[in-house]
């Protein structure tokens, strides 16, 4: 299929990968702040236009920090995850204005992440003809992939991710990844999982049951299995029951949010181009940052 892709950015990911790697040579001209983490977002974007010109394309970006919904069932969920404190989250501020000016679409919410933003804009992508693309580091968002022609794509990488890389990777299919993360749960974003259950072990169990429901049903059989220490592992399993349910909410990716959107919604607007150099006075970039949007964005 040669279709340009429809690319919904996981831009907060990509944000604090700028704002971690990048030295501050550029500072907002009136509060004082860098910005290295906009310019390289800025320029992900732009080189993102200028290599592949997407004809259909959004932003997720995460405003949720302590306050998602999954905070509510889990307290600890992302506890390890310092709040961003004002320089950050002014970058963060300004890497979405920048996308607005250029004319991408653009979404957050105060209740739910970035994930569930780009999967409740991938569920009815997928009547489309077009492939998805998901541009990310993160693996989780594996679990989206439903169809052969979609990807997880890490541009700055070049690396696609099919849905056989993913089972080539972690030895499980994408819809069983959140089952997956459940048993082994994921440290990143302080999900627990059962003690002792390493990816070898709940991929074997995944390939056994397919699915956590199945294992339930079926969790005198876990004994017979070829798994190290599959004796004792039933009892394990059935010990932290109720904790893995409570991983699995937390690993599902919300598909429902009533975002309202067409495909029509997603094309790249016109570019504000007054605001574009006011914007790139405010962060400190040059005439060359100027020059070399202007260059790109035009008749885009």
């Amino acid at each position: 299929m040669n279709e340009s892709p429809i690319c919904l950015i996981d831009a907060s990911i990509y944000i604090f990968r700028y704002y971690f790697s990048l030295p501050d040579h550029w500072t907002s001209r009136h509060e004082g702040y860098g910005t290295g983490a906009v310019y390289g977002y800025s320029t992900f974007l732009l080189r993102l236009l200028e290599e592949e010109r997407p004809r259909h394309l959004a932003a997720c970006y995460d405003e949720s920090l302590g306050q998602c919904f999954r905070n509510d069932l889990y307290p600890n969920y992302k506890i390890s995850r310092p709040h961003p404190d004002e320089a950050l989250a002014f970058q963060l501020a300004a890497c979405r204005r920048f996308g607005d000016i250029i004319g991408i679409a653009s979404f957050a919410s105060a209740t739910h992440e970035a994930d569930d933003l780009l999967g409740s804009l991938a569920r009815p992508l997928r009547e489309s003809p077009y492939p998805l693309a998901i541009l990310t580091r993160d693996k989780d968002l594996g679990q989206l992939l439903r169809r052969p022609q979609d990807y997880l794509w890490d541009h700055a990488a070049d690396r696609r991710s099919y849905a056989p890389d993913v089972e080539a990777k972690l030895g499980i299919r994408p819809d069983q990844l959140v089952d997956y993360l459940a048993l082994v749960g994921d440290s990143i974003d302080d999900i627990p999982g059962v003690p002792g259950v390493g990816p070898k072990t709940a991929s074997a169990l995944l390939t056994h049951f397919q699915t956590l429901d199945q294992l339930w049903d079926r969790l005198d059989e876990v004994a017979t299995l070829p798994i190290r220490g599959a004796k004792s592992l039933a009892a394990k399993l059935e010990k932290h029951r109720e904790q893995v349910a409570v991983a699995r909410q937390l690993a599902t990716i919300v598909e429902d949010l009533p975002l309202d959107v067409t495909l029509n919604d997603l094309r790249p607007g016109p570019v504000d181009w007054w605001a574009l150099e006011e914007f790139a006075a405010d962060m400190g970039f040059g005439d060359g940052f100027i020059s070399r949007s202007r260059r790109i964005l035009d008749g885009y």
